[in-house]
Parts: C-alpha cells; sequence; structure tokens
C-alpha cells in the first residue's frame, strides 16, 4: 500500500508538470549551480533530434513526444555537408530547414541546444564536413591552420547570422538557449602538439565574438577558456566527470547515450531505463548536475549516404523515441517519471547547500539542505550491483534496491526509485502489408562493368586514393586495367589489398567474388582464382565505401582503396605485380550516373522482365506499389537482398548491407524505414540497386506499430543478450 500512496503522488507531479515548460526569451547567463534563463536558476532535461534524420512532416511529434516525456530542451547538431554542399552554397530546404526546425520547437513551448560545431562526428560522414575541403591547398581540419579557420568561421557565421535574422536566439525572444563550438575536441589536441591549445582559444573566442547573447559550451573539453562552459559526454557522468573547470560554471551534460550507434556486422546495444535513470540521479546528486542531454532522445535514419564508415542505416534505435518515431517502454516512461521526480524538488536542489556521507560499505547519501525554510532532499544510493540493501537515514529505515538511487524531496518519503520500473513495457509488431513476389511486376537492368578503354580519360600509373577521385560523389571506384598473360601459369590467383570496405572482382567481363573489411579493421585482403586468356586480359575492380570516416586527428590525411593488386601463380615464383601499372578510373556506376531511380530517367537504360536475373552482381531492379492504408510507419523488409541502396520515388532510404552477418549469424538490419511523407497515393517507385546478388521477389512492405507487455520476462527475452561496459 505503500508504493501505491507514493505512485499517486509521483503521477500528481507528473501531471502538474505537464506543458509547464514555456519559451519567453530573455538573458541567459550562469553561476556555479545552472543556467540562469530570465533571472531563474533551472534544471533542464534535453534530448537530442536531428533534423536530417528524419523528416518536416515527422517535426511536430517527434518534438511533442519529448514535451510530453518531460524533456525542456531539444538538442541538435548542425551538419555542414548539407548545408554547403559547395563553397558558398547553401541549402536549406526540406529535410535541412534548420530554421523551420527550430521554429517548431519553439512553437511546442521548449528551448534548443544548437551544436553548431561545425566538426559533429555523429556517426556521419566525414563528420559533416563537406569533402570540399579536402581540396583546399594546404588544409589541415581542426589545428590552428588559417585556411581551416577561415571556412570554420565563414560557416560558423552563417549559421549565426542566420538564427538571428530571424530571431531565434533566446536573447532575441527565440528559443535558442545554448551553442556548442567544436566537439570533443580534447580526444584529438594532443595530436596537434601546441597548435592544439592555440586552435581551442581561437575557436573559443571566434564564437563569443559572434554574440549570441546566449552561453556556448565545448563538450569533452577540460581546458574551455572562459566564459565556455566545458560539458561531459558519455553513459557515466555521475562517475567520469571531473568537473567544471572553473567553480562559476554549472556541470552539464551533453551527452547521455541512450543506447549505442551500431554498425554492420555488430549487434545492438541494450542499456537499460533503469541504467540511465541511476547515472542521471547520481550525476544531479553527486556533480550538482543541472543539464543532462539524451543522446539520443530519436535516433532516426541515415538516409542516403550519410552514414559514416560502416554505420547501419537505422540511427540509435534503441532510444526513447524508436527510429520511427514510436515510444520505446519502458524507457521513455521511466525516465519521464524521473523527470518529475526531480522538478519536484529542483528549487531545493538548485538552492540548497549538498552534502555527502556514507550509509554502508556500497552505500550514500546526498543531501541538498535549505538555509532558510529547512527544505532538505535526498538521494539514497546502493551502488552494490548484486544485493539490496537497508540503510538508516534520519532515523528511518530505507530499503533500497541493487544499483539504485532512491529520491526523497523532502527527506522523509521515497517518491521514485531509479531501479523500480511501474512503465508498461511494449514491443514493436511488424504487419506485412504487401510482397513484391510476382515476377511480372519486376524488371531489371545489369549495370556496365568498366573496361579499361573507356576509363582512360582518367589515368594513372598508381592505384590513386579512393575518396580523393570520387570526392564523396559516389560509394563507387572502378579501377580497371590490360595486360598481355604470356607466361606459364597454372592456377592463377588474384590477390587485391584495400583499405576501402568493399572490393569487387571482374576478370574479361566475368565475377570472380568480393571481400570486405569491418568497422575495425582498416585493411582487408581478397583472393580469388582467375582464369587468364593467353594475350589480353582485362582486369577490372570496383572499390566501395560505405560512408567516409568520421573521427580521429587529420582526416583531410586518410586512406582508401586499392593499396596492392598482384596475380600469383601457384605453380611457380612467377607473379604479376600491377600496383604500379597503367590504370584506368571511372567514378560510379552508370545507372547511378544516369540517376535511373529517377521517374524521369528511367528510359535512360533499357529494362527487361527478370526471369533468370536473379543473384546476379549489379544488377537495379524496379518495380511499383500503392502505399498501404492508415498512418502506421512503414519499412521494407530487406532480409532477402544482399547489398545495396534503395530509392522511393527518387528519395534514398538508405544504404543496406543484408549479406554481412553478425557473430551471431544475423544481418545487422533488415528493417528501412520509408516515410509516409515519401509516397505517393498510387504507384510509388521502388528502385533498388544490388551489389552482391539478392532476390526481390521476397521483399515485402509492412507497417510498424506497438504491443502493450504485461509480462516484463516475456519483453526481456525477446531482446538482444549484449551489453557494453
Amino acid at each position: 500500500m505503500e508504493w501505491r500512496r507514493l505512485w499517486f503522488w509521483v503521477m500528481v507531479v507528473v501531471l502538474m508538470t505537464e506543458g509547464a515548460v514555456s519559451v519567453s526569451g530573455g538573458n541567459v547567463t550562469y553561476d556555479g549551480r545552472s543556467l540562469i534563463i530570465d533571472g531563474q536558476r533551472k534544471i533542464l532535461f534535453s534530448g537530442s533530434i536531428h533534423y536530417p534524420r528524419s523528416t518536416p512532416e515527422m517535426w511536430p511529434s517527434l518534438i511533442g513526444k519529448a514535451k510530453e516525456g518531460g524533456l525542456d530542451v531539444i538538442q541538435t547538431y548542425v551538419f555542414w555537408n548539407l548545408h554547403e554542399p559547395q563553397p558558398g552554397q547553401y541549402n536549406f530546404s526540406g529535410r535541412y530547414d534548420l530554421v523551420k526546425f527550430i521554429k517548431e520547437i519553439q512553437a511546442q513551448g521548449l528551448y534548443a541546444c544548437l551544436r553548431i560545431g561545425p566538426y559533429i562526428e555523429s556517426e556521419w560522414t566525414y563528420g559533416g564536413f563537406p569533402f570540399w575541403l579536402h581540396d583546399v591547398p594546404g588544409i589541415v581540419y581542426r589545428t590552428d591552420n588559417e585556411l581551416f579557420k577561415f571556412y570554420m568561421q565563414n560557416f560558423t557565421t552563417k549559421i549565426v547570422n542566420l538564427m538571428q535574422s530571424e530571431g531565434l536566439y533566446a536573447s532575441q525572444g527565440g528559443p535558442i538557449i545554448l551553442s556548442q563550438i567544436e566537439n570533443e575536441y580534447q580526444n584529438v589536441e594532443a595530436a596537434f602538439h601546441e597548435k592544439g591549445p592555440a586552435y581551442v582559444q581561437w575557436a573559443a573566442k571566434m564564437a563569443v565574438n559572434l554574440q549570441t547573447g546566449v552561453p556556448w559550451v565545448m563538450c569533452k573539453q577540460t581546458d574551455a577558456p572562459d566564459p565556455v562552459i566545458n560539458t561531459c559526454n558519455g553513459m557515466k557522468c555521475g562517475q567520469t566527470f571531473g568537473g567544471p573547470n572553473s567553480p562559476n560554471k554549472p556541470s552539464m551534460w551533453t551527452e547521455n547515450w541512450t543506447s549505442f550507434y551500431q554498425v554492420y556486422g555488430g549487434e545492438p546495444y541494450i542499456r537499460s531505463a533503469e541504467d540511465i535513470a541511476f547515472h542521471v540521479a547520481l550525476f544531479i546528486a553527486r556533480m550538482n548536475g543541472s543539464y543532462v542531454n539524451y543522446y539520443m532522445y530519436h535516433g532516426g535514419t541515415n538516409f542516403g549516404r550519410t552514414s559514416s564508415a560502416y554505420v547501419i542505416t537505422s540511427y540509435y534505435d534503441q532510444a526513447p523515441l524508436d527510429e520511427y518515431g514510436l515510444l520505446r517502454q519502458p524507457k521513455r516512461g521511466h525516465l519521464k517519471q524521473l523527470h518529475a521526480a526531480i522538478r519536484n524538488c529542483s528549487t531545493t536542489l538548485l538552492q540548497g547547500m549538498r552534502t555527502n556521507f556514507s550509509l554502508g560499505q556500497l552505500q550514500e547519501a546526498y543531501v541538498f539542505r535549505e538555509e532558510s525554510g529547512g527544505r532538505c532532499v535526498a538521494f539514497l544510493t546502493n551502488n552494490d550491483e548484486k544485493d539490496n540493501a537497508t540503510v538508516q537515514f534520519q532515523n528511518t529505515s530505507y530499503y533500497l534496491m541493487p544499483r539504485s538511487i532512491s529520491i526523497l524531496p523532502d527527506c522523509e518519503k521515497v517518491i521514485f526509485n531509479t531501479a523500480k520500473v511501474n512503465t508498461s513495457y511494449n514491443k514493436r509488431i511488424t504487419r506485412s502489408a504487401q510482397i513484391f513476389d510476382s515476377v511480372d511486376k519486376w524488371e531489371g537492368s545489369k549495370d556496365v562493368i568498366q573496361n579499361f578503354e573507356p576509363t582512360i580519360s582518367l589515368q594513372s600509373n598508381t592505384l590513386l586514393e579512393h575518396m580523393n577521385v570520387t570526392k564523396d560523389k559516389s560509394d563507387y571506384l572502378w579501377y580497371t586495367m590490360r595486360f598481355d598473360h604470356n607466361i606459364s601459369c597454372t592456377e592463377p590467383v588474384l590477390r587485391v589489398v584495400s583499405l576501402g570496405h568493399v572490393a569487387h572482382a571482374f576478370v574479361n567481363d566475368i565475377y570472380i567474388g568480393n571481400a570486405h573489411g569491418n568497422h575495425d579493421t582498416k585493411q582487408f585482403i581478397m583472393e580469388n582464382p582467375v582464369v587468364l586468356n593467353n594475350g589480353s586480359n582485362n582486369i577490372s575492380l570496383l572499390s566501395v565505401m560505405v560512408g567516409l570516416p568520421d573521427s580521429g586527428a587529420f582526416l583531410e590525411r586518410r586512406f582508401a582503396g586499392l593499396q596492392g593488386v598482384e596475380i600469383h601463380c601457384n605453380n611457380t615464383d612467377q607473379f604479376y605485380n600491377f600496383t604500379n601499372y597503367a590504370w584506368g578510373y571511372k567514378v560510379g556506376l552508370l545507372g547511378e550516373n544516369l540517376q535511373i531511380y529517377r521517374e524521369e530517367n528511367l528510359d535512360d537504360i533499357e529494362w527487361s522482365k527478370i526471369n533468370g536475373s536473379l543473384n546476379q552482381p549489379l544488377i537495379w531492379y524496379k518495380t511499383s506499389f500503392n502505399p498501404p492504408a492508415g498512418n502506421d510507419p512503414i519499412a521494407l523488409n530487406l532480409s532477402s537482398m544482399g547489398k545495396g541502396e534503395a530509392w522511393i520515388n527518387g528519395q534514398s532510404v538508405g544504404r543496406y548491407w543484408v549479406s554481412f552477418l553478425t557473430s551471431k549469424g544475423k544481418p545487422s538490419q533488415t528493417m528501412y524505414h520509408v516515410p509516409r511523407s515519401f509516397l505517393k497515393d498510387s504507384e510509388n517507385l521502388l528502385v533498388l540497386l544490388e551489389e552482391v546478388g539478392g532476390n526481390p521477389l521476397h521483399i515485402s512492405l509492412n507497417t510498424i506499430s506497438l504491443s502493450t507487455l504485461s509480462d516484463r520476462t516475456y519483453f526481456l527475452s525477446s531482446i538482444p543478450s549484449i551489453r557494453l561496459d
């Protein structure tokens, strides 16, 4: 009965706090306890939602669900490569409409945190940098380099001026209360020696001089110069954060990872609601934390070619709002109740004096007391991961569950325990709406295998670096050569060494195989037996990137693509070494360059029925379909395909790589989100580019919905058991 009474009061608090946040603009400052907005200290809960990883049609619902979940702030990166695809040419339309996104946040009564960067990492291709930066002679990224600083300042100023022109900073009456410059720079700072700290000083000064009227932050940057606030990123900032680098700065957590990004060949990471809540409460109690941002609150989708190296198309699907924007319970509900409990005592947390003391070997109390009025808040903590504990606090016994924190807003009654989940569990339900199993409704077209003559417009006597040739205009780069075979060579084997992600090999237009690397291996080797003609032979090697690198020092120096090509003769010591040889190059595939995934370009190539054309490499497939009725989210089940990319009505829903299996023998991703805004009322065009040979006759279109589970055990048995420390 005691828990029921306490639960009643928690729900009262939840209802009282719904819709309590409003945005009125005004002065934003800070002190050692918190941000101060319009003269009031604030404990703020924030969530990352990235505007290009969803659609404008989804933004109102996502932001509204975040608000209903007890958030005060929406945090987003700004994506430089989307907004300035060429120097001085800007794009802020459609999914890239940053102003519209910020105004939607304001319309729903929330604040915004704008992480301009402009380097963002974020598992986003090239860390958000536009690739044209690579071709600026003498440039070195993210250091005291005049060329880089010129372009970085130009873009940062462009974004600040855009926000100011729309009146979107809080100092103008808008919702933006924070901005971020740079991103986790301390991870690479030492690599630049004395130019690293100089760059930090310059970046901070440059940002502050833009006079936004709101504070700037640098995450994971202990040397962030005043007045820029250093913040924490990670899963356990209540334990790992060294604190602000000045007593006049508040403790802020800009990335509390609600799960973890997933790569092809990798299992999903499941972080429990209980663990997240424990570390949020600990950060507030132990670090005087006053700002916590969930990264991600909604992850969304890496549409097109936007994901970084080996990162799957679905992004942070285990967040409180899943890829489709549906509630992931109990994570979202449990955190909502935590927010309500913290708000119930936020005045004392922001004004009271904090003390902490031991309650046992692995138990402790954090207590906040106001000098006037005598109000008191306590966090009773059990750090024991296995055993319960009963502790004495103010002459009263309290039962603490393993690895839990109990919150007592009056130092007497527990209104929330981080390990006590009172939210119902749910499960995602997938229903097949259409199966594309009719041979008559599919057509296919083989792409062209490039040989040496068509590629002689770009030649080199060595193997060129992949990214520098493609300029990120395509994942694909053909390496072609011709040689005369006139030695005795039985059982020849083609050996290719690559720093790319995938390589396909054709000898005399015959496909002989492929190989690929993985997220943790920088190099792979492909070895395949080949049949050589006496005389002239064509070797065509297709190098494939699955996203560009997104992190690390000297990003501009990264090397990808083929490093060595040889043909070994097993019966002799002889071999051909083609590493330094006459090579021809071709960027992209023919169908890709012709954009045959767009309806207006379909007739630029010849299509035919797919009888006998299944399970072949480098083939395009197309069909049409009508959308499922209703408003449920939609996904393509591509479990029968291999590797490639999918387009709906000319819009890419992302790369797929179903043939790359995890250690458990399953694909990392089979379901690919199709936003309803991509669809027409009828005759929607679906185009697939298949690299390795899939079967489109088993593709299905599915609707996604939720079902509430009453049995927690069933829920837990249905999710992967993998964990990260």
